[in-house]
């Protein structure tokens, strides 16, 4: 069914980009009809299209404007690693790399349009293909971060009811080890240089596919990606996103928070199993036409970072908070970073402190900006707007953000409240479709005419939002989010633990990390709590991914709790945080 937009034009409440940045030295216009086209669409000033595939729609118009000459000759895809490898494609040979993925994935591992498929890999160059010819199959992507363990994949596998699996020899026998009792998994795919007993690969299978295939039709609604979110109260939920919700929604933000042309070299560090690569390793500066750098890190480390954005002629960066506060105490005054132009950052509060360190030390503003798995960017900072240090800056479009109460009512300026974003008359084609096979979930969050972020803040009267704090207990520990229910199901399964509550705690260069507050069984309590704090943290790198692990344990007598017998994670949380 198609989703009308109301036609008058929304007055913006973006800056736009001065001329100068939109044409060539010979005046050729930086920004194609194609993109303009899918902006209006943001913009509510067109309607959502029946149909759409970010594949067909926008990177095979790119390739071809590149074969006539209306793209610059800067490639689309550029990926590096501390060997001296090196990796750069066109659009036309992501074309042609992307349509041999599908067939790798239509035959012979016979999946069809609406399966699923989870993915987890690092950053390698095969994530792009397999997102891509995904798109080009209709096949859903599901993304996983490297550092989920057995327990984590065997649970995905489930819930989403996935038919693939694809990942390399590092995961490959965790994935054995659980595999036979996945009575939906059908086929087992891995990105190596050699063989495996029981998986085709994906490497050699590239090789010999045909180049041929024609992009299936696709609705605008039809799923495109799902993620896993790290529940608080539950086991992790499934995000829905529909091919036109990323693949159109980021357009704006592209153009405008990341001030991408198709001249910019764009760096953002994220992981693949996390959001933020979708957001801006993939979508944002594809839709642009701008060219994704990678640069494959393990971990992240201060050194290399400052190091290639010396090297390479990178225009644009984006990393987490934590990361910014890393660069900065490493020292960047040595380094000269000639062609970096603009750095933003997102997924957890900025210091004003390191904002301002980071231009003492590189002469460049960090333009912060917000959003969820649920949604694209909701309120950013752009080029050309006063930023506010500590402010998220202003809604992004086509959402209209307010501050509510829990029922739904519009609260006052500067007054604290829920950031939620309205859904009524007309839900916005840029949020997520569905929490997946959770519909009460779904239902809660929304307030009246609004979707609920969960997030608390304040307007002020120039219409910037400022972050307060979670209404979830959700830690969020270096852009990491982590659901204390995981950890304290892992903690209750060692025989010390008779109750556990975990929280978050500050910490100066992680901005919060994950504490457990532990009631130890009667058997434990006279053991050394120093080694036994050090035991706990190691049962739970192992049960659960390693990133959980609580640094922090504390022993108590007893938890807080409610008169119903819920533990109450927020006078803790207050505790650690100095809050009365």
């Amino acid at each position: 069914m198609k989703i009308l937009f109301k036609l008058r034009i929304l007055q913006s409440l973006w800056i736009p980009q001065s001329p100068s940045r939109l044409f060539h030295k010979d005046n050729r216009c930086l920004v194609s009809p194609m993109v303009s086209h899918y902006e209006s669409i943001n913009r509510c000033k067109e309607e959502l299209p029946d149909y759409f595939n970010f594949a067909s729609d926008i990177l095979d118009k790119w390739s071809q404007l590149e074969k006539d000459g209306k793209r610059s000759a800067i490639a689309a895809f550029w990926w590096i690693n501390d060997k001296g490898d090196e990796v750069k494609w066109s659009f036309e040979e992501l074309g042609f790399l992307s349509r041999k993925g599908a067939n790798v994935l239509s035959d012979p591992c016979g999946l069809q349009k609406g399966d699923r498929v989870i993915v987890i890999l690092p950053r390698i160059p095969e994530w792009w293909i397999l997102n891509v010819a995904c798109m080009r199959t209709g096949i859903v992507f599901i993304p996983g971060t490297s550092q989920l363990t057995a327990k984590d994949i065997f649970y995905r596998l489930q819930a989403s009811k996935a038919k693939c699996i694809i990942t390399n020899d590092t995961l490959a026998p965790t994935v054995d080890s659980v595999s036979p009792d996945c009575q939906f998994l059908k086929t087992k795919l891995i990105v190596s240089e050699c063989s495996r007993d029981g998986w085709l690969n994906f490497k050699e299978l590239l090789k010999v596919a045909p180049a041929d295939h024609n992009c299936i039709k696709t609705k605008s609604q039809d799923p495109m990606l799902i993620y896993f979110t790290s529940g608080s109260t539950g086991p992790p939920k499934m995000v829905e996103h529909s091919h036109s919700s990323y693949g159109l929604g980021f357009t704006v933000s592209g153009r405008y928070w990341l001030n991408l042309t198709p001249l910019d070299i764009f760096w953002n560090t994220s992981d693949t199993g996390w959001v933020k690569s979708a957001w801006s390793s993939l979508f944002s500066p594809w839709s642009c036409g701008s060219c994704v750098f990678i640069h494959y890190m393990p971990q992240f480390e201060p050194a290399t970072v400052a190091n290639t954005l010396s090297r390479y002629p990178i225009t644009t960066f984006c990393t987490a908070p934590t990361a910014y506060c890393m660069l900065v105490q490493h020292g960047l005054t040595s380094y000269k970073f000639m062609s970096l132009r603009h750095c933003v950052t997102g997924g957890e509060p900025l210091n004003p402190e390191v904002m301002e360190q980071w231009k003492t030390q590189t002469g460049l503003d960090i333009y912060e900006g917000y959003g969820q798995t649920e949604t694209v960017t909701i309120c950013a900072n752009v080029k050309g707007m006063k930023i506010k240090p500590g402010s998220m800056g202003k809604a992004s479009p086509p959402y209209d953000v307010q501050v509510v109460d829990d029922w739904g009512n519009i609260l006052p300026r500067g007054e604290e409240g829920n950031i939620a974003i309205r859904i009524k008359p007309t839900r916005p084609f840029c949020l997520f479709s569905c929490y997946l096979d959770n519909p009460e979930k779904t239902a809660s969050t929304e307030r009246g005419n609004f979707y609920i972020t969960g997030d608390r803040g304040r307007m002020d009267e120039e219409e910037h939002f400022w972050f307060v704090g979670r209404a979830d207990d959700i830690i969020n520990s270096s852009g990491y989010r982590i659901g204390p229910f995981e950890v304290e199901s892992a903690l209750i399964e060692h025989p010390a633990v008779a109750e556990s509550a975990v929280v978050s705690s500050p910490d100066p260069i992680r901005g919060e990390v994950v504490k457990a507050f532990v009631v130890l069984a009667p058997a434990f309590v006279l053991h050394d709590p120093a080694k036994l704090a050090l035991e706990l943290q190691e049962h739970v790198k192992k049960v659960t991914a390693p990133y959980k692990y609580p640094r922090k344990v504390e022993f108590v007598q007893e938890l807080p709790k409610t008169v119903a017998g819920k533990i109450q994670r927020k006078v803790l949380r207050n505790k650690e945080w100095g809050r009365t």
